[in-house]
């Protein structure tokens, strides 16, 4: 077996850090717009008028039913004549491209996440609100929303991970995020194996750290409801 070289850190750490602040970039805007976004879908899929809820549903069965590379091209090649800036020498069309994709695939997860917390609600709360005079926009609003949020918070967060992993696919269309600097990182060095098993080991301390953080939230989160 031959000897691992990581020499290369030396002159290279600065593309492994830019990278992995993109990448968590990447997947902070994802997961904030898709939470947006999946949140209007859910409410679009409980319209009681048929033809607007299966747009709705439509949207999320055909995302969860192809490839995010796809999704991710398709994007590409719809907004081809965007003009952005570079910023600090970061192509910001390639990230805005990258975010929207990201966003479109991750809005319809978070749809799925979002409906399964609404039916976790006790439906007597539902009910009790009603009887209170609050209207269905009302009691969704102020009572089953906020309950359902609290419920489906370690969902999000490990859907944040997961997207963070998915990030990997924008650097097909030129975003320099982690997977695209090592890959500069592998062509300039001439290296196979190493530049890649750094990278992984990044990937892997920023999901450990935040699985870790997640785990404490979710158990704060569960002592606030015991008390």
């Amino acid at each position: 077996m031959e000897t691992l070289h990581f020499a290369f850190l030396e002159t290279y750490s600065s593309y492994y850090l830019k990278g992995a602040v993109i990448t968590i970039l990447l997947a902070f805007f994802a997961v904030v717009l898709g939470t947006v976004l999946g949140l209007g879908l859910t409410l679009l899929r409980r319209v009681k008028i048929k033809p607007i809820s299966f747009i709705g549903t439509a949207y999320v069965e055909f995302v969860r039913g192809t490839p995010l590379l796809v999704q991710i091209w398709i994007i590409y090649i719809v907004f081809p004549n965007m003009h952005l800036p570079n910023l600090l020498g970061i192509g910001l069309l390639e990230i805005v491209i990258g975010i929207i994709a990201l966003s479109l695939n991750s809005g319809a997860y978070v749809s799925e996440i979002i409906r399964a917390g609404i039916e976790a609600v006790d439906k007597g709360q539902t009910e009790a609100a009603r009887s209170l005079g609050m209207t269905q926009g009302q009691s969704m609003r102020e009572i089953v929303i906020p309950q359902a949020f609290k419920n489906i918070l370690p969902a999000l967060g490990n859907e944040f991970i997961s997207i963070i992993k998915e990030s990997s696919m924008v650097s097909v269309i030129g975003v320099a995020e982690l997977m695209y600097n090592a890959g500069i990182v592998r062509g300039n060095t001439a290296l196979g194996l190493e530049p890649m098993l750094v990278a992984a080991v990044i990937y892997f301390l920023i999901t450990f750290t935040l699985t870790r953080i997640l785990g404490i939230i979710e158990r704060r989160l569960k002592a606030s409801d015991i008390r």
